[in-house]
C-alpha cells in the first residue's frame, strides 16, 4: 500500500496560492497532494473549498478513473498558473497580463454559479433573509470551478506585489506577504525560519 502525504499545507494566504503549494518541498522533501483522484478529493477537503457532502457525492457518482483524469486536468492547471505567478510575482499586474489569463478566463466561463435568496438561518448573527451563492455539480469537472475562481481572486482581488516566494533553502513554497512592514521572509517561522536562525548560528559559530 503506497504511503499517504502528510496534511496539507497552507501557509499562502491565497486559496490559489495554497493550491499552487499542493505540489511543494517543505523541508527538502518534496510533496505532491495531487498525485491521484483520492488525494484531489483530500486536498479539496482540507482546503475547505467544496463542502463534504458535495464531495462524497460526486467521488460516490465519478466513472472509475474519472477523478484520476480530473486530478491530470488540476495539475495541468496549478503548474500553468504557477509559471503565471512565478512571472508575475513581486510587482504590480498591469494589462499585459490579461492575454495570458485567457486561459483561466475560458475555465470561468464553464463555472454555473447562481444566487438564491434563503433564510438567514442565524448565521453570524443573521436574521431574516440572505443571498446564498450556490452552483450546479452537473460533472467531476466542476470541482475545478472553485479554484479558478481561487485564481481570479488572487490576480484581481490581491497586490501581486506582496506575492513572495519563502526564502528558506530549498523551500517551494509561495505566500502573499501581509505584514505591516511587508517583511515576511518564511513560509513558516517554525520551519524555514528557525532552520535559517540555525544556519546563521552555526556560520557565527565556525
Amino acid at each position: 500500500m503506497a504511503a499517504r502525504n502528510p496534511p496539507a499545507i497552507f501557509v499562502g494566504d491565497a486559496a490559489a496560492l495554497d493550491f499552487l503549494n499542493s505540489l511543494a518541498t517543505p523541508v527538502d522533501t518534496p510533496f505532491e497532494w495531487l498525485n491521484d483522484g483520492e488525494g484531489f478529493i483530500q486536498w479539496l477537503r482540507e482546503a475547505g473549498l467544496v463542502s463534504e457532502r458535495r464531495l462524497q457525492s460526486i467521488a460516490g457518482n465519478a466513472m472509475p478513473g474519472e477523478l484520476d483524469s480530473l486530478a491530470a486536468q488540476a495539475r495541468s492547471l496549478r503548474e500553468w498558473f504557477r509559471s503565471f505567478v512565478r512571472e508575475h510575482k513581486g510587482r504590480p499586474l498591469d494589462g499585459d497580463a490579461l492575454e495570458q489569463l485567457g486561459p483561466l478566463n475560458r475555465l470561468l466561463a464553464r463555472d454555473e454559479q447562481f444566487r438564491q435568496i434563503v433564510s438567514g438561518g442565524g448565521e453570524n448573527g443573521a436574521t431574516g433573509l440572505r443571498w446564498s451563492r450556490e452552483r450546479r455539480w452537473k460533472s467531476p469537472d466542476a470541482l475545478l470551478s472553485p479554484i479558478a475562481e481561487a485564481m481570479g481572486e488572487l490576480v484581481c482581488a490581491e497586490e501581486f506585489s506582496d506575492v513572495k516566494a519563502c526564502e528558506g533553502h530549498n523551500c517551494t513554497l509561495l505566500f502573499i506577504d501581509r505584514t505591516r512592514g511587508k517583511k515576511r521572509r518564511w513560509c513558516s517561522m517554525a520551519v524555514c525560519g528557525n532552520r535559517a536562525k540555525q544556519a546563521a548560528h552555526r556560520a557565527r559559530s565556525n
